[in-house]
């Protein structure tokens, strides 16, 4: 189904269903003997979904197996997924606690998903922490972890609405202080927005932004046409021999627009001093990049990853 400007999700359907794809790759991460992260509440939030995609079903060993029978070099996509994954998440975790640590106590988490950091990352006292999301994608996540006993670790406030929406309202009626220093992140969200809506969330975020707050973002893929070629041809073969369900392609939920912002550049513009972050030079840093797969030479195939300070 191609997007429209009122479309809505749940966890199981069009865009809400790739946050279920991105748990189950931050299960797999933690589970590895050299984990980047640990997030012990991925995997529940990724099974419980109902959605039955191949991230998922990589949990059973016999899966896995026959998944490298049939198409060995997709393990080695699924690897390069994972490894950024991995790096993202650590890259922000780490975003978090730098900013923390910098006696900010106000953050946002824009277009949250299945994001878990509010229940397993370490917040000092007086930590709040606002989740915005579609309304059922909030639900089920907080459903979810109450009906396993999982608590938030700090004061834990959501924000139900579409993030095209006229959103800084709700966010000031859940208790948001637009003068209290906040560190904001927009991760996995800029790629599902219009070029214009993008410039429109960083104009409302720096509208929200006291002297002294920060910002992450996840940039929209520069080249996604090339790897969602490589990848959901892959995985609808694969999907179509042992009966799991491919779709929605995440490439076709997707706006690809050439002219859209550089986001860095962006804030540079609007108040904010900025940098990008090439998610490949984390990734090597990290230990998480593959120099032999078909895709390591292009730097453009995955997001990079931009932080900004208001002025």
């Amino acid at each position: 189904m191609p997007r429209t400007a009122d479309d809505t999700w749940d966890i199981a359907t069009s865009v809400g269903s790739t946050a279920v794809t991105i748990a189950a790759a931050r299960a797999v991460e933690s589970e590895q003997s050299d984990a980047l992260i640990r997030d012990p509440y991925a995997k529940l939030l990724a099974t419980s979904a109902g959605v039955g995609m191949l991230w998922a079903a990589m949990f059973d060993p016999a899966v896995a197996a026959k998944v490298a029978a049939i198409d060995s070099e997709f393990v080695a996509d699924l690897d390069q997924i994972r490894g950024y994954v991995a790096v993202r998440t650590h890259f922000f975790d780490r975003y978090f606690a730098d900013a923390v640590a910098t006696g900010i106590r106000q953050v946002v988490i824009l277009a949250s998903g299945l994001d878990s950091r509010a229940y397993r990352l370490d917040w000092p006292d007086g930590t709040a922490i606002y989740e915005v999301d579609q309304p059922r994608v909030l639900a089920y996540k907080a459903t979810t972890l109450a009906e396993h006993g999982v608590s938030p670790a700090t004061d834990h406030r959501e924000v139900a609405i579409d993030l095209r929406r006229d959103w800084p309202p709700a966010l000031r009626a859940a208790g948001f202080d637009p003068s209290a220093r906040t560190a904001w992140l927009a991760e996995g969200l800029l790629m599902y927005l219009p070029a214009e809506a993008q410039d429109e969330l960083f104009t409302r975020i720096g509208e929200l932004s006291a002297a002294g707050s920060l910002v992450a973002a996840e940039t929209a893929p520069a080249r996604v046409q090339e790897r969602r070629t490589h990848i959901h041809e892959r995985v609808s073969k694969l999907a179509d021999e042992i009966g799991l369900v491919c779709k929605p392609d995440a490439g076709e939920l997707m706006y690809l627009d050439e002219h859209r912002a550089d986001v860095a550049d962006w804030l540079n513009e609007h108040g904010w001093r900025a940098q990008l972050h090439r998610s490949t030079d984390e990734r090597r840093r990290l230990g998480r990049w593959n120099d032999d797969h078909p895709l390591a030479d292009d730097q453009d195939i995955f997001s990079n990853f931009a932080t900004g300070e208001r002025l």
